[in-house]
């Protein structure tokens, strides 16, 4: 291939039809480019007036991803214009039907690294992701290995949409360089069974691996990834509730790791738990906490409040007293034998509860516990019932209630239920975008307990600050950090900020992030500017001289 060909064909240096007359000139693109030269504002208008001819979200995705595969300043400068609205084309919802279509409609790998559960010898994974980053400075890493995607299960290798999709989410709201990040999958089987008989089907058509050579598979990754790429922010997403806890807990003290299931949820869902006390005025160590879904981002956002709750003055003891998980065999208690770890640390006593016995449904729990907040991680479509919630309403001037499971059909309840059954008393926000809601004369704005309002400030924070290790404290600062963006004192006021001002919060999480990694003393250089720091580490979207 020729230098002008490569140049055409690499996604990071094509500008498709803006390369100049000069520029054609130079570098041997005449005659490979229609003769008229226009400005990316002119591209950016083609691509969206054709955006809006597709005529459902799976098509309009496809359609954006043709053009991230082809020119990624155009693409990330068509986002930037439309951010709110193709958040969810982009991402969640719509890439759950983009992953469960993934081998059927492959294109393009999209400079992503696949690795194999088979091929995992060290030297095997190390060259494997050297060819995927092609000399690029990679800062930032996601990585899946597929099992736990969204509510829809273990996709295995198809769930490599998931880092493609997350990455085009922190340079859209936070500005990392698309140069400088890469998605990985790691495929260590699957346990869907269609999957494996799928003739079609792109990954390994074999049983997930369980053993130790999963575990020491991640290591390798892990160990070859650190040492490749020394300056690496690596988020990993969408790992089963098996595994999930445990390999964050192995490498967060010793590298710059993040799991944005078990954190950044934690993270989005207390920071709506702050909005909503900010509207009700009450106290964060009064409240009751139900959680309805025990899994890794069900336990994850427990943890996480329960911290909050220490921080304001509470032992660890204490805080916990203040939840209760419910799971598929209804209130945890402590004595059951299939607990994970993380549903241990919140199991009770049956001492507590004179009909211990009876609570195996989210209602009977709801009578006997009479919580102040509630947050669906189930995704069991519909849990959050008019009697449950007509039942939690009867006994708290202000609920907090967030159906958050995704994508849209999993969810719990939707806003407009919850606020009619609530009778407009509910703080509510959702795991996917929700229209506002007119109820009795008010309009309800509904925020969206999205990640992406955290995860990409916090990513960007870390990377500017050149944090060892990311702290309690930095996660605290992010979730404290989108306070006083909505103002509490109007009806209605949505207790999250909304996805459209998703630039601006990014840069206040960055900066809150980072200026918590200096104070910390936990960075490896010495950072005289947090704000400009954060600055400097910033990408925008603009042509640039291709040499």
């Amino acid at each position: 291939m020729t230098r002008s060909q490569e140049i055409v064909n690499n996604p990071f240096l094509n500008k498709g039809t803006a390369f100049t007359e000069e520029e054609r000139k130079t570098l041997n693109l005449q005659g490979m480019l229609p003769p008229r030269v226009q400005t990316l504002k002119e591209q950016t208008a083609r691509v969206y007036k054709e955006y809006l001819t597709k005529s459902n979200d799976l098509e309009k995705r496809f359609y954006l991803m043709s053009i991230f595969n082809e020119n990624r300043v155009l693409f990330y400068a068509t986002f930037a214009e439309h951010v709110s609205e193709f958040m969810p084309v982009v991402y969640d919802p719509t890439i759950a039907d983009s992953i469960e279509n993934y081998s059927r409609m492959y294109v393009n790998p999209q400079n992503a690294a696949y690795l194999s559960i088979n091929d995992d010898d060290q030297a095997t994974i190390r060259q494997s992701l050297i060819n995927a980053a092609e000399g690029r400075n990679i800062k930032l890493l996601v990585v899946t290995d597929g099992e736990g995607i969204l509510g829809i299960g273990d996709w295995a290798t198809q769930g490599i949409d998931i880092p493609t999709g997350k990455l085009m989410v922190y340079t859209a709201a936070a500005g990392i360089d698309p140069s400088e990040v890469l998605p990985v999958v790691l495929d260590a089987g699957t346990t869907r069974k269609e999957l494996i008989e799928d003739p079609l089907y792109l990954g390994n058509a074999q049983e997930r691996d369980y053993s130790d050579k999963y575990y020491d598979f991640v290591d390798k990754f892990v160990t070859e990834a650190e040492d490749l790429f020394p300056n690496l922010y690596l988020h990993f997403e969408d790992f089963g509730r098996a595994n999930a806890a445990k390999i964050l807990d192995k490498y967060k003290d010793k590298y710059l790791v993040f799991n944005d299931d078990i954190q950044g949820t934690g993270i989005i869902v207390l920071a709506g738990v702050l909005g909503g006390l900010n509207i009700s005025g009450e106290k964060m160590t009064d409240q009751k906490y139900l959680c309805f879904g025990g899994g890794t981002a069900g336990v994850g956002i427990a943890q996480r409040v329960a911290e909050e709750m220490v921080q304001e003055g509470l032992s660890e003891e204490e805080a916990k007293k203040h939840f209760y998980m419910v799971d598929k065999q209804g209130l945890l208690f402590d004595d059951m034998e299939d607990l994970t770890d993380g549903q241990k640390k919140f199991a009770r006593s049956r001492s507590e509860f004179e009909n211990s016995e009876d609570l195996t449904d989210l209602l009977s729990v709801v009578k006997a516990v009479h919580p102040t907040i509630m947050v669906g991680t189930s995704t069991v479509p519909g849990a959050f019932t008019e009697e449950v919630v007509k039942e939690m309403s009867a006994h708290t001037e202000r609920p907090i209630i967030l159906p958050i499971s995704n994508p849209t059909k999993l969810c719990e309840a939707t806003a407009a239920d919850v606020i009619k059954w609530s009778d407009g008393r509910a703080l509510v926000a959702t795991g996917v975008p929700s229209d506002p809601v007119e109820y009795n004369g008010v309009t309800y704005q509904i925020g969206q307990a999205n990640n992406a309002l955290v995860y990409p400030g916090i990513g960007l924070g870390a990377i500017a600050a050149t944090a060892t290790n990311l702290s309690d404290k930095m996660i605290s600062a992010a979730a404290h950090s989108l306070g006083g963006i909505v103002d509490p004192t109007q009806p209605g006021a949505p207790i999250l900020p909304p996805v459209d001002q998703l630039t601006e919060f990014s840069q206040t999480v960055a900066n809150s992030v980072a200026q918590t990694a200096v104070d910390e003393g936990i960075t490896r250089e010495e950072i005289a500017d947090v704000k400009a720091a954060v600055e400097g580490e910033k990408w925008y979207p603009v042509y640039k001289e291709v040499k």
